[in-house]
């Protein structure tokens, strides 16, 4: 979890990328993973946008191609999508997805998970090309946590069926099955409608960042150079189109295992810091924690989440 706005912002500048970032309503989480800080650099990064997304686009390659920004959703200081079990049905409410560092009551700490907490947040959904047609709100916090994982659901006061309806926009199905090495993907970040096209390096049994742990995170190769504000993208299979992950942190400084910073542990115990590379959380475990009408069921057969 790292890079705010600010701090990103300067790296835009040098690099020559970047993307108008949506307008802030919430409070902005600082210092941890890829959240963005809605500060003063807001209107200076917009400045940029236009001709380096054209850039952009050009370099991406057809493979990008597959991967669009349709059912993604720009929140004040992240990016999310508009998700759905495999199972689901069109009058389930729908959900969002998104970090649990992007929480708008802040980090969840080490141990905590939240279930059915009363929030009224907002999300612009977005279109195939990025434009905002619509905005969602969330009904309640279905689930946030920080612990072996970093994600939260919020359930919708709408369900699939109506913003499809509404918006010909599908939802993003997350897959059931584990992810494997070399897959291409593509990271929507809603926030920045930026698209990053990379593959599965690999998988971190543990990665420890500060006084947070998660499991089996997925290692990107390095052209996935996603950064503040593109916490909580889906990670989509190029040649599924479903969800695979969610993005959520990066080592920025080369530091081990500290905020911002990273680090990989190995079975045996050996720490390995990777500058410059970046991470996502698997979700392939949660279909089986979502049941009808989109209600959690952290009891029911096969669920792996961590329980409140």
């Amino acid at each position: 979890m790292r890079k705010p706005l600010a701090a990103a912002f300067c790296a835009l500048a040098i690099a020559g990328a970047g993307a108008a970032p949506a307008t802030a309503a919430d409070a902005a989480p600082t210092g941890v993973g890829k959240a963005a800080d809605t500060g003063s650099a807001t209107s200076a990064v917009s400045g940029v946008v236009t001709s380096v997304e054209q850039t952009l686009s050009g370099l991406r390659g057809p493979q990008a191609k597959a991967v669009n920004f349709a059912g993604t959703v720009a929140l004040s200081n992240c990016s999310g999508s508009v998700v759905r079990m495999p199972d689901a049905e069109d009058n389930d409410p729908a959900l969002v997805m998104t970090n649990g560092h992007c929480l708008e009551s802040g980090f969840p700490g080490p141990g905590e998970v939240l279930v059915d907490k009363a929030s009224s947040r907002t999300f612009s959904l977005l279109n195939a090309s990025g434009s905002r047609v619509a905005t969602l709100r969330a009904a309640k916090l279905a689930y946030g946590t920080m612990t072996d994982t970093d994600v939260a659901l919020y359930q919708l006061t709408t369900t699939y069926g109506q913003i499809k309806s509404s918006y010909n926009i599908n939802a993003l199905t997350l897959s059931d099955s584990h992810p494997v090495a070399g897959t291409a993907i593509g990271i929507p970040s809603g926030y920045w409608k930026r698209i990053y096209s990379c593959s599965i390096d690999g998988f971190v049994p543990t990665l420890k960042e500060g006084d947070w742990t998660w499991k089996d995170s997925v290692r990107y190769t390095s052209a996935c150079n996603t950064i503040g504000g593109t916490s909580g993208s889906p990670v989509v299979d190029q040649a599924t189109n479903k969800v695979v992950a969610i993005n959520n942190t990066g080592n920025e400084d080369g530091e081990r295992c500290t905020v911002n910073n990273p680090c990989e542990v190995d079975a045996n115990g050996t720490v390995t810091v990777r500058k410059g590379i970046n991470y996502a959380q698997q979700t392939y475990g949660i279909p089986a924690c979502v049941g009808i009408d989109s209600k959690l069921d952290l009891s029911a057969s096969g669920c792996t989440l961590p329980k409140p």
